[in-house]
């Protein structure tokens, strides 16, 4: 397989140039300052190493953000509610079995006769979110110790290895698809619920699967299986392109070799790693979401098989992806990725109300920035990452007990937040993980030391050389400008605390128990601080929530989006298909806070009122607005 020469199976990884140069210049510059003696505060770096970043684990975590939790709490009693049958029914009935219970219908409903071309939903792809939904029971089990919840994995577990057979593949139209949901509810069942017979059933999954699915990664769009209708093209729309992220996870959970060398076998490298890696931009035309997803294969590749080209592939892809992306951080119009320099996105507001495809297309963003952020301690993913959740799938609808799901944000100047007519799509599948993510998100952990990548109420539990800590975040950001930390501690412990300064947080402030630290708040980097911590220690961030203006591209640059920090402020319409209003960007900038989340801007025809995602409700809105 190309490029698989470039891999071992150790990593040869050597260090970023970009973090040697912040490691030596901010070691130099607290040298300089004469701090960094044991129990002092000082501006530092750790000390270099090559090790990527870790993830703290979920239950190290609580949130005390209502609209973090709300979502969490709403998607895990929609999935505690299940029927099990209704959850078997497509696998039993695919293999031939006896399928007692009720369809869930939608998306999920076995149908033989489907046909995308007579009714593209009902139907469409049964069983995919089966392994999506066991992994994020799984997660809210490590959450919460939910005795309920672990039960009813291990029940779903051992219901779903009853009906593995050959022809749940042969019949399915997403072999490849399904496969990889199923290997990593599998994989979180094992780690998160502690399934003893997880892993087994995997290797059971695996050893059924394998015949039936391409011997390597198939572009989407491209026929390869020869006993299926030509003519249907739903055929070809199976994403085999993705499924090396789990495989190498797999792996490294300690599933076995086979899964290290699959994760190789699978990888998209001379359509799509290859040219990236060379910073050529092959984006245009690829289904949005998957493409995306496959992102973070590379990054598993990376982390597992020690592959710098695919980190340069991620890291390449991702600079593209963002001169593409809508001021939400959204992308991707009608699940498509754009040619670079084209009019497409800004064409979008006028020519689509599928603007974003926001559960899935989050997941996907979440899962790269956050391996990113951990390979390059790079603070600008955590921006990304933050703009995404904020502005986004923070605020889709929920998810309801039928099916009916939050699909598509809508950009459009006649956008509206509405469900996706079908029920079950695949979206439904990845909100249940995005809501149990938020707490991998907000803190990652290094060498003696705490990354806070999200500013959401929480408390972050630890232990630190067998020291016990306690890190609880307080605040009302991104409305309010202070976010608080109080630090609990054992015992003093020394080590580093992370904050990431926004890039656009121009006149942040730092303070240490009531003291200013002159010079340490440079936006668009982490700011560290390295001392001997105690219970009742306190640092204060200050972030000025300014208002600013982002075009939609650079050859439409009066077509512009209203930023306060990191949210978006979006116009409300008095009715749809209402004219935008004529503001100027004076007007726009002026905007006054009315209440604690709305605000007014002038224009020629009266006030308008600027409201988040999150604050939308079912009021008709655009997301840019001509200015002069």
């Amino acid at each position: 397989m190309k490029g698989r020469s470039s891999m071992n199976k150790k990593s040869n990884r050597t260090a970023i140039s970009r973090r040697r140069f912040l490691q030596t210049s901010s070691l130099a510059a607290a040298a300089l300052a004469g701090v960094g003696a044991r129990g002092r505060d000082a501006w530092c770096a750790e000390p270099p190493s090559n090790s990527p970043l870790t993830e703290f684990s979920y239950g190290d975590v609580s949130i005390a953000s209502d609209p973090h939790e709300s979502q969490l709490m709403n998607t895990h009693h929609v999935l505690m509610a299940l029927s099990e049958d209704s959850l078997l029914k497509p696998f039993r009935q695919l293999s031939g079995m006896s399928a007692p219970g009720d369809d869930l219908g939608g998306w999920y409903t076995y149908d033989p006769n489907y046909d995308y071309r007579k009714g593209f939903d009902e139907g469409f792809a049964p069983g995919c979110n089966f392994g999506q939904w066991v992994s994020a029971l799984a997660r809210v089990y490590a959450i919460t110790g939910e005795t309920a919840t672990r039960e009813k994995v291990l029940r779903l577990n051992r219901l779903y290895a009853q009906t593995i057979t050959p022809d749940f593949y042969v019949k399915n139209r997403f072999p490849a698809y399904t496969y990889d949901k199923l290997v990593l509810g599998l994989l979180d069942s094992h780690t998160h619920a502690h399934d003893p017979q997880a892993l087994a059933i995997l290797e059971q999954t695996t050893n059924t699967a394998l015949p039936h699915l391409p011997g390597h990664a198939i572009e989407h769009d491209h026929p390869w299986r020869t006993d299926k209708d030509p003519a249907d093209a739903s055929w070809t729309w199976d994403e085999s392109y993705t499924i090396s992220e789990n495989l190498f996870l797999a792996y490294q959970r300690g599933a076995g070799q086979r899964y290290y060398d699959l994760g190789l076998q699978y990888l998209d490298d001379t359509a799509w790693f290859d040219p990236l890696s060379r910073n050529e931009n092959v984006l245009n035309g690829r289904h949005a979401y998957s493409y995306v997803n496959s992102l973070s294969s590379a990054m598993m590749a990376y982390f597992v098989a020690g592959s710098e080209k695919h980190l340069r592939a991620a890291r390449n892809a991702f600079a593209m992806l963002e001169e593409q992306s809508f001021a939400t951080g959204g992308w991707g119009p009608d699940e498509t990725l754009r040619a670079p320099g084209s009019s497409d996105v800004y064409d979008s507001l006028t020519k689509t109300h599928h603007s974003f495809e926001t559960p899935c297309g989050s997941y996907a963003h979440f899962k790269l920035t956050r391996y990113l952020l951990r390979a390059t301690r790079d603070s600008h993913y955590g921006d990304s990452m933050e703009r995404m959740m904020y502005n986004t799938v923070l605020g889709a609808l929920p998810l309801e007990e039928n099916g009916k799901n939050f699909y598509y944000a809508d950009y459009n100047f006649d956008g509206q937040r509405v469900y996706k007519e079908a029920r079950w799509a695949c979206c439904s599948g990845t909100l249940p993980q995005v809501a149990a993510d938020y707490r991998i998100n907000t803190y990652l952990r290094g060498r003696q030391a705490v990354y806070v990548n999200l500013y959401v109420p929480s408390t972050l539990r630890w232990n630190e050389n067998g020291e016990a800590l306690s890190l609880t975040q307080e605040g009302d950001y991104p409305f309010e400008d202070l976010v608080t930390f109080t630090v609990t501690s054992s015992q003093p412990a020394e080590l580093t605390l992370h904050f990431r300064i926004p890039k656009w947080a121009q006149g942040a402030q730092i303070f240490v128990n009531g003291a200013r630290a002159d010079g340490l708040a440079e936006p668009g980097r982490f700011a560290a601080i390295r001392r001997e911590w105690k219970t009742g220690d306190r640092v204060e961030l200050d972030f000025p929530l300014r208002m600013r203006l982002e075009t939609i591209d650079a050859q439409h640059t009066d077509t512009v989006a209203l930023m306060r920090g990191p949210l978006v402020l979006m116009a409300v319409k008095q009715e749809p298909k209402a004219p935008l209003p004529k503001v100027t960007r004076e007007q726009l900038l002026a905007a006054k806070r009315v209440s604690e989340r709305q605000w007014l801007a002038s224009s020629a025809s009266g006030p308008v009122t600027m409201l988040p995602f999150t604050s939308m409700g079912s009021r008709p809105y655009t997301t840019y607005l001509k200015a002069t």
